[in-house]
């Protein structure tokens, strides 16, 4: 495929762009991926639904005020051009974006890709030393924060210029941007010109950056968002996860804006207040991560959500026990769907009457998937392996030789472990680097988190493998009990005899220690390299009187 010539300036990130040879092989299967050469994903998602829908459709709802999609195509050509007269961005040029889901994140969003330019999109609650990996990495010529965020920025660059919002000073953004004209000429990209920089989410502790085209925006909300979530105008949507996130970018942006929908922001929201939240604005769609489907049953509000229609999880493995609870208490069918910064959003899930409690489902319409060993051929049905993916986004990593390993023969090889089911139906089994081997047995610990997940007392369980002298790994499970539950001796052998009676004795987890929470990424991911480094420190190990069971 020939790159279409670039409207970037500053080349920055075609020059960065991965060897050719290194790319997967995409795919435009369907009549809705065939683009045109030149194309602005914002004025695609902004301008193109006003003339669908007109200016005076609700947009953006907060708690406080909502925006029409003429009030956010206004600001963010107001803000556009703050950008392009006060600070001279050029087409190229790279903006980070800090602050939490409020409608000036998303009128920035807008305004750098309409003025040309390319979001590195990043999460507030990133640590100096982590900013400064993404600073040295991406190479922006500004940064725009809001006020409330800008501590750990300044200190990762103080020599990075800074424009703040919300704080109402002189110079902040929102105060610039009344005094600009509401028109903007949107810089006519190409579909194949970088728009995006998004960092992964951290799991491993090494920052990568992913780069994806301004077709690659639009791509998924016409795969996923069109065929699985079969999204409608009339939607509401809102989730937790942030936008500086490609899963909340999707569910609370790119998808609702595609069909002429409206998003429900929430900067913050415990579990009740996001109840609360969604049954005052009638919300339909709702984007959030296992743990918090959990949390909402434990409110006792799950039941009184009628207005919903679409429930989305990713980011973690959907427990089993927790979908049909859910499923119980409000008739929805979480869609528990897999994706990836590296492919920006959903590429396996299904809906409705296709969706197997337990699998993650088929291919979403215009992906391919396979089942590959570790030479990169398919592998029989029911036979674990490799998740392998194709179709119209993929891996390209911003000076990176970790896409050697990411990409093979064509495919996204995800890092995860998986088995295909005679019906074409896939299951997720573990990171490829969470399948614990333990005395010969292959064990994935996602299995074992899903007993545990089971129990009452179990608000959450992470299981990695542990060094053991006799049997080189073990099963070592951090769990987090429910308010009122005793961790203890007792509670440990309980747990183990639970496990025992859910899945294959041998699986059972011999040590369990319990924590007052799991170590998480800002999009709620569990960091398990910190758990495998905690399971290197000295503990004791609970092992109940053995019979043959247990073996």
């Amino acid at each position: 495929m020939q790159l279409v010539d670039s409207a970037h300036v500053d080349t920055f990130c075609r020059d960065n762009l991965p060897p050719r040879e290194l790319w997967p092989e995409f795919r435009f299967d369907l009549p809705e991926l065939r683009y045109p050469g030149r194309l602005n994903c914002a004025e695609q998602l902004l301008d193109e639904t006003i003339r669908a829908f007109g200016a005076d459709r609700p947009c953006l709802h907060t708690p406080a005020e909502t925006w029409t999609y003429g009030d956010l195509r206004c600001r963010s050509n107001q803000v556009a051009r703050v950008l392009t007269e006060d600070f001279g961005l050029v087409p190229g040029n790279r903006v980070l974006l800090r602050g939490p889901n409020n409608p000036w994140l998303v009128a920035t969003w807008f305004a750098v890709l309409k003025a040309g330019g390319v979001v590195v999109t990043t999460m507030p609650l990133l640590r100096t030393g982590e900013i400064a990996s993404l600073f040295a990495l991406t190479r922006p010529m500004l940064s725009v924060c809001d006020t409330r965020f800008t501590e750990d920025l300044t200190a990762a660059d103080p020599s990075l210029p800074v424009l703040v919002y919300g704080g109402g000073e002189p110079g902040d953004l929102i105060t610039r941007a009344a005094t600009k004209r509401t028109e903007f000429t949107t810089v006519d990209t190409a579909a194949d010109d970088v728009a995006l920089l998004a960092p992964t989410s951290g799991t491993t502790g090494k920052p990568k950056a992913t780069m994806h085209f301004h077709r690659d925006v639009l791509a998924n909300a016409d795969t996923f968002g069109k065929h699985v979530l079969k999204a409608t105008a009339d939607d509401v949507f809102t989730g937790t996860p942030p936008i500086g996130f490609t899963f909340g970018l999707g569910g609370l942006v790119i998808f609702p804006m595609r069909a002429g929908a409206s998003a429900l922001l929430l900067e913050r929201a415990n579990p009740e207040e996001l109840a609360d939240a969604m049954a005052r604005h009638r919300v339909t769609v709702l984007f959030t991560a296992p743990t918090a489907y959990k949390a909402i049953l434990a409110t006792g509000k799950a039941s009184g959500l009628v207005s919903l229609r679409r429930c989305v999880s990713a980011g973690e493995y959907l427990a089993k026990p927790v979908w049909e609870e859910f499923f119980r208490a409000t008739g929805i069918r979480i869609i528990d769907g897999i994706g990836g910064t590296e492919l920006l959003h959903i590429f396996i899930a299904t809906a409705d009457d296709d969706i197997r409690p337990g699998s993650t489902g088929k291919p979403v319409p215009g992906f391919h998937a396979a089942v590959l060993d570790d030479d990169g051929n398919p592998v029989p049905d029911g036979v674990a392996g490799r998740l392998a993916v194709k179709g119209p986004t993929g891996c390209r990593y911003l000076a990176d030789e970790r896409q050697r390993v990411y990409v093979h023969k064509g495919w996204n090889i995800t890092g995860d472990t998986f088995v295909r089911d005679s019906d074409g139906y896939y299951w997720y089994q573990a990171r490829n680097d969470d399948m614990i081997i333990s005395s010969g047995y292959n064990i994935a610990g996602t299995e074992v988190e899903t007993a545990l997940a089971g129990h009452p007392d179990v608000l959450e369980a992470a299981v990695v493998g542990a060094p053991d002298p006799g049997r080189g790994t073990i099963v070592k499970a951090f769990v987090v009990l429910r308010d009122g539950a005793s961790p203890g001796d007792a509670k440990v052998v309980e747990l183990q005899e639970f496990v025992k009676k859910a899945i294959a004795p041998y699986k059972y987890p011999r040590d369990i220690e319990f924590v007052p929470e799991l170590p998480k990424t800002g999009t709620g991911k569990i960091q398990r390299f910190l758990l495998r480094q905690l399971s290197l420190e000295p503990s004791r190990t609970h092992e109940p009187v053995r019979g043959p069971e247990t073996e």
